[in-house]
């Protein structure tokens, strides 16, 4: 392993730098749901236009209620109700109190509302049992946006929350970074699309399956295809993806065996390699570069290593390619359950494992280093032993990558 010279945070940086994203449209708000943002987005109008009640209650002058309690509480005359979207002006004078609910124009002169729970309606007149300070259940104008503030900024995604924020604040297109197009090949003679029947020794072709599954959860369009272990038939078919997609991901055929010849076919289509094979395991023989400016990531066939090679190297590059300003899984400290022995301090070594509820921090289980499929498919989670080190301790408080939101061991 000493003779690969160049190491994950490497790898990774090269990726980052050598991706630029996709050129900007302009979508309907609705349809950015989970897009990324090509500006820096500010509000446009101050919301609430105008300063509203927080509670359903009394608008008063706080200075005449200052004193207020329930043995000694300070009566005023109802001078009339606002609620919200009324447009007739009312005016709080000395001695009186406009009813407002949640929602409502705060009337001329008040400057505080007092909850509902501390008064009482008698005959005309409401009594105030508690105080108000000065601006007490009133959501000033521009309260939760402010005309001109910074909202959203270029290179973060948009969550169905800060989608309601951008409306507020006056937006209904949104400039976005355009998705990728991903091509997905899957390379070997043995391999098969699901749908179509096996023969003696041929296996479905489960990758790419998983690869376009990641893609399709940040709302990537993916083209799956599958080619033998051929010279003309691999060229021709990364010649078509290349000219179909944004990024072509190829799957097998990455290593040194008779016919992983992937490189060499990608080579002779101009192929401007990055780097090849890196100090990772699983998924060493990942490798990045381009292709008539396109991304083009090599990974390994074997799932556990295709996989990590994905999610280390390629997911990023392509969620950069997104416009993502911090591509890659999202990630949280764990505490390990048991050791995590057998790493090699020559790499950086993953380990695929699922997360449990504890007291303080998530638990992380990992699985067995050699895991294959039916146990990968329960992952939640990914941590690694960093290079310079070959084993973790239990206990210890590590960053691991979110494979899916759930936690259960």
């Amino acid at each position: 392993m000493a003779s690969l010279s160049l190491g994950l945070k490497d790898a990774l940086r090269l990726t980052l730098e050598t991706v630029r994203p996709l050129p900007q449209e302009t979508i309907p708000l609705l349809e950015s749901l989970g897009r990324v943002a090509a500006q820096d987005l500010l509000a446009t109008v101050d919301s609430p236009s105008q300063s509203t009640s927080r509670k359903d209650g009394y608008a008063v002058l706080s200075h005449e209620v200052a004193h207020a309690t329930a043995q000694s509480p300070v009566r005023l005359k109802l001078a009339g109700s606002m609620a919200a979207g009324d447009q007739e002006v009312l005016t709080v004078k000395p001695g009186t109190t406009v009813r407002v609910l949640t929602g409502a124009r705060i009337p001329s002169g008040a400057d505080a509302v007092v909850s509902e729970e501390f008064t009482r309606r008698d005959e005309g007149e409401v009594v105030i049992e508690t105080f108000a300070d000065t601006a007490k259940n009133i959501l000033r104008a521009g309260g939760d946006v402010a005309r001109g503030k910074l909202i959203l900024e270029a290179g973060q995604s948009i969550s169905p929350v800060m989608a309601g924020l951008l409306a507020a604040a006056g937006h209904d297109r949104i400039p976005v970074y355009a998705l990728p197009r991903v091509g997905i090949l899957g390379t070997g003679n043995e391999i098969v699309l699901p749908g179509n029947p096996l023969k003696q020794g041929e296996l479905y072709a489960s990758n790419i399956v998983t690869l376009a599954g990641f893609c399709r959860q940040y709302g990537m369009q993916t083209s799956l295809s599958i080619v033998g272990d051929t010279h003309d038939a691999m060229l021709e078919a990364m010649r078509k993806m290349h000219q179909e997609t944004e990024v072509m991901i190829t799957s097998g055929g990455a290593w040194r065996g008779d016919h992983d010849i992937v490189a060499q076919v990608l080579g002779e289509l101009g192929w401007k390699k990055v780097f090849h094979r890196i100090r990772i395991g699983p998924g060493k023989a990942v490798g990045f570069g381009l292709l008539e400016q396109k991304p083009v990531f090599i990974l390994p066939g074997g799932p556990p290593s295709n996989l990590m090679g994905f999610l280390q190297i390629a997911l990023p590059g392509i969620l950069a390619l997104s416009g993502h300003a911090n591509p890659g899984l999202p990630r949280v400290n764990a505490q390990l359950a048991q050791d995590i022995v057998d790493g090699d301090k020559e790499w950086t070594d993953f380990f695929q494992g699922t997360l449990s509820l504890a007291d303080d921090l998530p638990l992380f289980h990992p699985l067995p280093k050699r895991s294959r499929l039916k146990a990968l498919a329960r992952a939640t989670a990914v941590a690694a032993i960093p290079e310079g080190r070959d084993s973790l301790e239990q206990g210890e408080v590590v960053s691991v990558q979110l494979l899916s939101g759930g936690l259960g061991a």
